[in-house]
């Protein structure tokens, strides 16, 4: 799908929606709320990079607060690369219990850690190529390991960024890699970073799959509501 066809209507008010996002998720932390899961992990772990790849393949079809509990036993556990392949698959899957596909992400670390160390010197890559050759590393993935650990530009899209995107009107598009490629395109740089944490808790507070809260919605002015039927 071209460009062209690939966004509807006039460009969207990006300055006004991430502003009107930023206030409405200052307002949710104070009421205690955690950032997404992996933006947590990155803040406690001071941005180390393995910290931010592991919990990010953990992340993967799990809820956040899942996330966030499996992270800090695996990496109490294996803080590194080394540590990790020291421990027999076995130990890894148990410790990545409950997170989904946990068997699947407990071998594949296995692997990662292999490659990192005979390959990178033990260092997560910054670069998104390299990173993608890892298995079990999508673009979601990789773009998170690239924000969140090394404050590089990239766009990472998830459901929450894909169905908000295309709810809006701000493209239309058929999944979250085509989506990525569009906002490459429309969205203004400086905004590319702070995208992600902001749409995934908007989609997980407000603007849900089913029924979302339209009536609660700080970007509604901004919205087509498209696909929306049943609302709050």
């Amino acid at each position: 799908m071209s460009l062209e066809n690939a966004v509807k209507g006039s460009t969207p008010e990006w300055d006004g929606i991430v502003a009107a996002l930023k206030q409405w998720r200052k307002d949710l932390q104070k009421t205690g709320a955690d950032d997404p899961s992996v933006t947590t992990v990155a803040e406690r772990y001071k941005k180390d990079p393995w910290a931010v790849l592991v919990s990010t393949i953990l992340s993967l079809r799990t809820k956040d607060e899942v996330t966030l509990k499996c992270s800090q036993s695996l990496l109490a556990r294996a803080p590194g690369p080394e540590k990790l392949l020291a421990l027999e698959e076995e130990a890894v899957a148990k410790l990545a219990y409950p997170a989904g596909f946990y068997r699947t992400k407990a071998a594949n670390l296995k692997k990662i850690a292999t490659l990192l160390l005979e390959h990178h010197g033990g260092k997560v890559p910054a670069d998104l190529d390299t990173l993608l050759g890892f298995p079990g590393v999508g673009r979601k993935t990789a773009n998170l390991v690239i924000i969140e650990a090394y404050g590089k530009d990239g766009i990472c899209v998830d459901v929450h960024v894909h169905r908000i995107s295309n709810r809006t009107g701000w493209l239309s598009s058929k999944g979250p890699e085509e989506t990525e490629m569009i906002l490459r395109q429309i969205l203004p740089r400086k905004y590319w970073k702070p995208l992600n944490p902001l749409l995934v808790l908007y989609g997980q507070n407000i603007c849900r799959p089913v029924s979302p809260f339209c009536s609660r919605c700080v970007i509604a002015k901004h919205c087509g509501r498209n696909g929306v039927g049943k609302s709050r």
